[in-house]
C-alpha cells in the first residue's frame, strides 16, 4: 500500500462500490468476504443494508446470525443502513425493536444514509481514520475471541471461496473435521448436499495451487 493511501476490502458482491471508492482515492481489494461487505481496518468491519434488505433480514432473522459472527470477528461493528423511508415490510415497532437488538444485544454501531455514494463517503473516512489516524493496519481476517473449537473450525472452512455457514456446517458433518474436509477429493466433495461441482473443483484448486507470492502483499 501507498504511503498515506487508505486501502479498503469490499465483497465484490457489493456491485459499484469499488468504482465509487476508488473515486474518493482509496485502494480497493475485491473478493468474496466470509464477513461483513467492507473491512476498514484489523477492528473495523461494516455491513451494508438496503431499507428493504435491511426489513428482509429481521423477518428472517438473517440479521442476527450475521452480527453474531461479525462481532465474533471484529471488535468494532457497524451496520449501515441506506435508504430513505421504511420499506413498509415491518411496523415502527418492531423496526425500533431491530434498531435497539443492533445496538444493546449486540453492542454494534448503526448509521442511516441516503445512497450508495453516501455510503461509500461513510466508509471511506472510517478507513481513513483508523489506518492513518490510529495506524490500524489493514486485514480482512479480523481477530476472533473466545471461540468454542467447532466455530473456530467452521470458521477455517468459511474462508474457503464460495462457501458459506450451511455449506461450511455440510462439509463438516460430512467429512467430520476440517482435515477431513482439506483432504477429500473432488468426486468425494460432490456427495455433500448442495455443494455442486463448482464450488467442489474451486475448492480443490485452492487447496492444491501452488502459491504464488504477489508483487504486492496488500495486508502486511
Amino acid at each position: 500500500m501507498q504511503e498515506g493511501k487508505v486501502k479498503i476490502a469490499v465483497d465484490k458482491r457489493e456491485a459499484g462500490f469499488a468504482e465509487l471508492l476508488r473515486g474518493l482515492g482509496a485502494e480497493v481489494e475485491e473478493s468474496t468476504l466470509s464477513v461483513a461487505d467492507f473491512v476498514c481496518s484489523e477492528r473495523v468491519a461494516v455491513e451494508r443494508k438496503t431499507r428493504d434488505d435491511f426489513e428482509k433480514s429481521v423477518m428472517d432473522m438473517r440479521l442476527f446470525e450475521q452480527l453474531k459472527r461479525l462481532c465474533e470477528s471484529y471488535p468494532r461493528v457497524l451496520v449501515v443502513v441506506e435508504g430513505e423511508g421504511s420499506a413498509g415490510m415491518l411496523t415502527k415497532e418492531s423496526l425500533m425493536g431491530a434498531y435497539s437488538s443492533v445496538l444493546a444485544d449486540f453492542g454494534a454501531s448503526i448509521f442511516f444514509t441516503r445512497n450508495a455514494e453516501k455510503t461509500a463517503e461513510l466508509v471511506f473516512f472510517i478507513a481513513k481514520h483508523e489506518q492513518l489516524a490510529e495506524k490500524k493496519p489493514m486485514r480482512v481476517t479480523g481477530a476472533r475471541k473466545g471461540l468454542t473449537l467447532a466455530q473456530n473450525q467452521k470458521a477455517i472452512i468459511e474462508m474457503l471461496p464460495m462457501i458459506g455457514p450451511k455449506i461450511a456446517d455440510s462439509l463438516l458433518e460430512h467429512f467430520g473435521s476440517v482435515w477431513g474436509v482439506f483432504n477429500a477429493s473432488e468426486e468425494e466433495l460432490l456427495k455433500v448436499e448442495g455443494l455442486g461441482a463448482k464450488r467442489a473443483r474451486v475448492i480443490r484448486n485452492t487447496i492444491d495451487g501452488k502459491y504464488v507470492k504477489p508483487a504486492s502483499n496488500s495486508y502486511e
